[in-house]
């Protein structure tokens, strides 16, 4: 009697799951059907649609947020004004500087760097982006100008940077030096990876503070790139650390290498 009972509770099982799949089935059909009935009625011209390899755009870091201060947000928009697109003639004219992104992985959005990325640690992340809260740590942009062959960055100092009391470690001073010369040294020479940093600490900088870093081009020397760099207040009246750095132009095949 029982062996009947769950053999029936069994078959009602089969068929109740059979009923479910035919169900789903169903639904999968029509949100399929829906979702390519949409997609062919927003299908564009092949000239005017976006060639952009991934599903969706990647978080661009230097981009405001609710963590920065009003000094931070007004060189922002000093600097970005500065990128603005001129009308001369008639014609747009673009103007000299240019704001650059900043991901928390570069190599996974140049070209064919998603399977790079893949290839060299996939898990790795640029640690002055890798911190979830906003505002704790480096928020920056880089702004670069082609002609002069400088950039500058905006930089604000967050709370978990701390060296000597209620002021800015000299290692994460250090890394934003390293940054900004080697943004501006891969932005003309290409790859590049740093052999030489020197640093006078001229002014301790107070936690928190908003700085320019200021790096300019001092001359390219085969694959040597020599960058000169200052980090001042935002008003340009306070110095507060010099530097200059060497780097060296790298294949793609340094960075295979360099992992061992």
């Amino acid at each position: 009697m029982l062996g009947h009972l769950a053999r029936r509770l069994g078959r009602m099982q089969q068929i109740s799951n059979g009923l479910k799949g035919i169900r789903l089935q169903q639904l999968l059909s029509k949100e399929t059907h829906r979702h390519l009935q949409t997609s062919l009625e927003t299908i564009r011209p092949i000239s005017t649609v976006s060639l952009w390899p991934f599903s969706s755009q990647p978080r661009d870091f230097s981009q405001p947020n609710s963590s920065w201060s009003p000094e931070m947000r007004k060189a922002y928009d000093h600097y970005n004004a500065l990128c603005d697109t001129d009308t001369e003639n008639g014609e747009e004219k673009r103007g000299p500087w240019r704001k650059l992104p900043s991901y928390n992985r570069s190599i996974k959005y140049a070209t064919g760097g998603i399977h790079l990325s893949k290839l060299i640690q996939a898990k790795a992340r640029l640690f002055t982006r890798n911190v979830k809260e906003q505002g704790a740590t480096f928020e920056y942009m880089v702004f670069v100008n082609k002609e002069e062959k400088r950039c500058v960055c905006v930089f604000q100092a967050g709370h978990l940077l701390e060296g000597a009391p209620g002021h800015v470690h000299g290692g994460a001073i250090a890394t934003m030096i390293d940054t900004v010369t080697g943004t501006l040294a891969g932005f003309l020479s290409g790859p590049v990876m740093t052999a030489n940093l020197n640093i006078d600490y001229r002014s301790p900088m107070p936690l928190g503070s908003v700085v320019l870093i200021h790096s300019a081009l001092d001359r390219i020397e085969r694959r040597k790139t020599y960058i000169t760099c200052k980090v001042t207040s935002t008003d340009e009246s306070k110095l507060y650390t010099e530097a200059t750095a060497l780097f060296v132009s790298i294949s793609v095949g340094h960075l295979f290498g360099s992992r061992n």
